[in-house]
């Protein structure tokens, strides 16, 4: 296929000849930039902060540059893949540069998968490195004896953690010991070249991997900072996970505005307070789930902070109680939306000016949609799947959320006939379901997979659960169909109480009734733990298979 650059160059137009790409007036777009440039300008700057541990910038970079070089040591090179996994410590921050310094591709491991799936992704990815916590080494040791080949391994000994054993040939710091400092790595010569790898849920057989390209990631690590309007030497908190969409971007995005990325290994409401009150935090991402902890604790640790802290909410649509409890208790929250496929947010809920001077419920309802197309994307729309047709912005007519544009995924690998499906019709198709309000913003109704549907009726299980969380005795709740010889299927709620609350199944479907049209009241109500992933996802799969074996 002829590209657009060779059809303009073909031509030959006055705007054409002589004016070609150089090395002076052209480089591929990454976020490995960023690194040197922070390091440069802010070389005592703190880079990162982990329990006792404080680094600079200029300490980081060539720590980078040591593993790039331990790497290329080993005879890592363009196209290699190295996977990582741990929680948020040190290592992973610099494994987002040392690893494509060297034109090799990151894939950041969930480490809350069992060992069947990391050995399918170590597979199916063809890892030649794994760089692994200690804390997992029991997954780890059980994925490596499924495999046929065996990946060197290097373990992180973070004093930080307790427990578990050594796999590996030597330790992360030991192995940096082998690199060189002032390694002269390169940007890429495309920016289409891959700088990542991250695996989807795989809910339903084996995860997809999806690609993602330097141009991508560096077009939304800067739309990170637009979207949030984040300050030079802003205080980033790591509660969202690096290896979810590489964290967002989030990564690169530190570097671009040379801030300081505080790691901890587990979200704890208790470290996530002291972190903000101790470190300065600014600024954190997280999953309702993450929001919802810290609104439950509030009242034990202290509450505020007397100043705001920004916190970016995704992961699943909020309820807009969530976004309406940490404004009580000193955050300003924005919405953002994506998926893997989109290097995380690709849509955010921009504020207005006047939304502030909206009741608290309102603004919080606002805030609580996806909104619009974020600053990299090109565009976003909700479109009938069938027709490819825009929908109608009534609020009323549902259609399918896509998108388009430079922070969209190169593809899955080694999977072309899903990649295809995916970009069918010239957009990235999410599978979310959703309505465009009349002043142009997106709102999910539910996924598709999700929407229930009751005697002909479409019910959205986040329209169920939205009125759940208003309820002052759930912490949580997640609404599945349940089959029903009748109706074919009706709601069915999963409930996790607050605290010291009490309610029963009459009262919370008593609740629902005088809230909600009847036929989308949940006609089962069941108590107990919501099982969710390590992003904070409820898996509603899960749900699904106990909810057909409840009896009417």
């Amino acid at each position: 296929m002829t590209t657009l650059l060779e059809i303009n160059t073909q031509r030959g137009g006055p705007y054409s000849a002589g004016l070609g790409k150089t090395e002076a007036n052209y480089a591929s777009l990454s976020p490995l930039s960023f690194l040197p440039k922070a390091a440069e300008t802010y070389p005592n700057g703190i880079a990162v902060i982990h329990g006792e541990q404080r680094r600079t910038w200029a300490e980081t970079y060539a720590r980078c540059r040591r593993l790039a070089s331990a790497l290329h040591k080993r005879g890592i090179g363009s196209d290699d893949t190295v996977a990582v996994m741990a929680p948020n410590v040190p290592a992973i921050y610099e494994a987002h540069f040392g690893v494509p310094m060297i034109g090799a591709v990151l894939n950041t491991l969930n480490i809350r998968l069992d060992a069947e799936a990391i050995a399918f992704q170590l597979a199916h990815g063809e890892a030649k490195v794994l760089i692994t916590d200690r804390e997992f080494s029991g997954t780890i040791q059980r994925a490596l004896q499924l495999m046929e080949r065996r990946p060197l391994v290097i373990d992180i000994d973070d004093k930080l953690h307790a427990g578990g054993t050594l796999l590996g040939e030597k330790d992360y710091e030991a192995f940096l010991e082998e690199g060189d400092p002032d390694f002269a790595w390169s940007l890429p010569e495309d920016e289409w070249q891959a700088i990542a790898l991250n695996y989807t849920s795989g809910t339903t057989g084996n995860p997809k991997g999806v690609v993602t390209h330097h141009r991508g990631a560096y077009l939304n690590a800067l739309s990170n900072i637009v979207s949030w309007a984040m300050p030079a030497h802003a205080v980033y908190l790591w509660t969202l996970p690096m290896f979810h969409c590489n964290g967002w971007c989030f990564p690169w995005t530190m570097a671009a505005i040379a801030g300081t990325n505080v790691c901890i290994r587990r979200v704890d409401a208790k470290l996530v307070f002291q972190a903000i009150r101790e470190d300065g935090v600014t600024h954190m991402c997280g999953a309702p789930i993450v929001y919802n902890m810290l609104i439950n604790a509030a009242g034990d640790l202290g509450g505020g902070f007397g100043r705001k802290v920004s916190g970016f909410i995704a992961g699943s649509a909020p309820p807009a109680s969530v976004i309406e409890g940490m404004e009580r208790i000193g955050f300003d929250i924005t919405h953002v939306y994506g998926l893997t496929e989109t290097y995380g947010p690709a849509s955010v809920c921009a504020k207005h000016e006047e939304w502030g001077s909206m009741p608290l419920t309102e603004r919080a309802r606002l805030n609580a949609r996806q909104g619009v197309a974020g600053l990299a994307q090109e565009a976003m729309a909700v479109l009938d799947p069938d027709t490819m047709k825009r929908v109608p912005s009534d609020g009323e007519t549902v259609g399918e959320i896509m998108f388009r544009g430079n922070i969209t995924m190169k593809g899955y690998l080694k999977n072309p006939s899903a990649t295809e499906e995916a970009f069918a019709g010239g957009w990235f198709h999410t599978g979310d379901l959703a309505v465009i309000e009349p002043d142009g913003y997106v709102r999910i109704k539910d996924r598709s997979k999700d929407v229930i549907i009751s005697g002909g009726e479409n019910i959205s299980s986040i329209e169920v659960e939205d009125i759940l969380h208003r309820h002052p005795a759930v912490d949580s709740a997640a609404v599945v169909a349940k089959p029903d010889p009748k109706w074919g299927e009706v709601p069915c709620a999963f409930i996790e109480l607050r605290p010291d609350a009490a309610a029963t199944e009459v009262e919370i479907r008593q609740f629902c009734r005088e809230q909600m049209a009847g036929y989308k009241v949940p006609k089962r109500v069941v108590f107990g733990p919501i099982p969710k992933n390590a992003t904070g996802k409820i898996q509603k799969f899960k749900l699904r298979e106990v909810a057909k074996g409840l009896g009417s």
